[in-house]
């Protein structure tokens, strides 16, 4: 307890601080901003897919599985919770069709896929039926057997023992289970599915069917959270000995119940949520539990048991230029150095296959120059970048052309930079997405990210 006291302690110590918790918040994942993307690119889009790639860029296929039993009240992602058998087959039948109609094109020709990603929503939410068929079609299109990685969301509510059976046998090597916080109370209050017993059921089924990696998801800064709170969920994640722990903070997209409600000041129904500097400090407080618990940093959000062979290679591939189908309601592809995304209203999305048509929605034709900072501020999300990758993949000395950001950074004790490394440091780590649109170009910077 005295290291929590500690924290509690520790004030704020730079101006690049935010307090407050505004709506508008945002999980840095693309760049240029998303509010910048335009409706006419399916054009430039086809012609890339009729392209010949790049067999060394690595090529990655991502599954949108958008089912929930409930909304959580900070989701901002595409998710149903009133789709009955009827929907989900027509879904799920919609899905199976897309990955299939990219499958003839050039751009795909002789790439292996490198690694594959079920995404949500709740991908664990379909049934064991549901689910083979759909791996079925999909490796028909786009055999797996070979890739890296395939990496699976899951909620434990929806998990039951031969559930995760077929999981495994389906070749998922990544299980990650949406814990998010082991307090009934603020489970509840922030609108998940689950409770902790289910959680505490799950976790044997898991480990007793080896899945080559485990991932535990918690945020820090959900409503109703406390020091004393926060411990205990902490305590109770490490004696989980999960392979990675990823920690996310509290954030306020737009769409999200909690931000409607601060948006409209509903009275008694407005949450009360933590300052950036409490989240950090939980967050701090959570990655020197895991340290001492023999975990070592991987990025500036997930935490890996020392010396176990564990990656996170649908992050790190997208994170370095990979191509990615992303396939199902409102994903979003990079290809070719093209950013897409799929329609994202229902009707649209189906509508679009059932006609025979891939569901191109909004776009964005990135230059050489913007791949090359989305891939740097990207990259700084891990927690260091070497200055050569980007001067021998883009011919840009990063350094020199943002040297006024480094050394800004470097000055406020965010960052130190050395010979061909520049490394965050902890500070910089916790404040990450805040501190990277420095680096937008000024067309981009304090616009809205959606």
């Amino acid at each position: 307890m005295s290291r929590i006291k500690n924290l509690i302690a520790e004030p704020a110590t730079t101006a690049l601080d935010w307090k407050k918790t505004d709506v508008g918040s945002v999980f840095v994942s693309n760049y240029p901003p998303y509010s910048f993307w335009q409706d006419d690119t399916s054009e430039r889009v086809m012609g890339t897919l009729e392209e010949s790639g790049d067999p060394e860029t690595p090529l990655g296929l991502y599954l949108h599985i958008p089912f929930c039993r409930k909304r959580c009240k900070f989701c901002y992602f595409r998710v149903y919770t009133d789709k009955n058998a009827r929907d989900i087959d027509r879904y799920l039948e919609a899905l199976a069709q897309e990955i299939g109609r990219y499958a003839p094109y050039e751009r795909f020709r002789g790439r292996p896929l490198d690694f594959v990603y079920f995404g949500g929503g709740t991908p664990s939410y379909i049934s064991v039926k549901h689910l083979k068929n759909l791996v079925a079609r999909a490796k028909a299109a786009f055999p797996w057997d070979q890739a890296r990685e395939v990496a699976f969301e899951c909620e434990p509510g929806t998990l039951s023992q031969s559930k995760l059976e077929a999981i495994r046998e389906i070749g998922v090597t990544r299980l990650s289970l949406g814990v998010e916080n082991l307090n009934d109370a603020i489970l509840q209050e922030n609108g998940r599915a689950h409770l902790s017993k289910e959680i505490h059921e799950v976790v044997p089924w898991v480990k007793a069917l080896d899945f080559p990696e485990f991932n535990v998801d918690l945020i820090s800064g959900m409503v109703g959270e406390t020091w004393e709170t926060w411990f205990e969920t902490v305590e109770r994640t490490v004696e989980m000995d999960a392979d990675t722990v990823t920690i996310y903070q509290m954030e306020l997209p737009f769409n999200t119940t909690y931000s409607k409600a601060l948006l409209e000041e509903n009275g008694s129904d407005v949450p009360n949520v933590a300052d950036w500097e409490t989240k950090r400090a939980w967050q701090d407080y959570a990655i020197e539990r895991f340290l001492e618990a023999d975990y070592e940093v991987s990025s500036y959000n997930t935490l890996t048991k020392r010396d176990l062979p564990t990656s996170f290679v649908y992050r790190e591939a997208l994170w370095r230029g990979a191509d990615m189908i992303g396939t199902g309601v409102a994903s979003i592809s990079h290809i070719g150095g093209v950013h897409y995304q799929n329609k994202t209203g229902w009707e649209d999305y189906l509508g679009d296959l059932e006609e025979g048509r891939l569901p191109f929605g909004r776009g964005f034709i990135p230059t050489r120059g913007e791949l090359m900072i989305r891939e740097m501020i990207l990259q700084l999300k891990l927690g260091n970048i070497r200055p050569s990758y980007f001067s021998d993949k883009f011919g840009v000395d990063v350094l020199k052309n943002y040297r006024t950001t480094y050394s800004s950074l470097e000055d406020d004790g965010m960052l130190s930079i050395e010979e061909d490394r520049i490394q965050l440091s902890r500070r910089g780590m916790l404040r990450v997405d805040q501190l990277l649109p420095r680096f937008y170009d000024v067309n981009y910077r304090n616009s809205r990210y959606t």
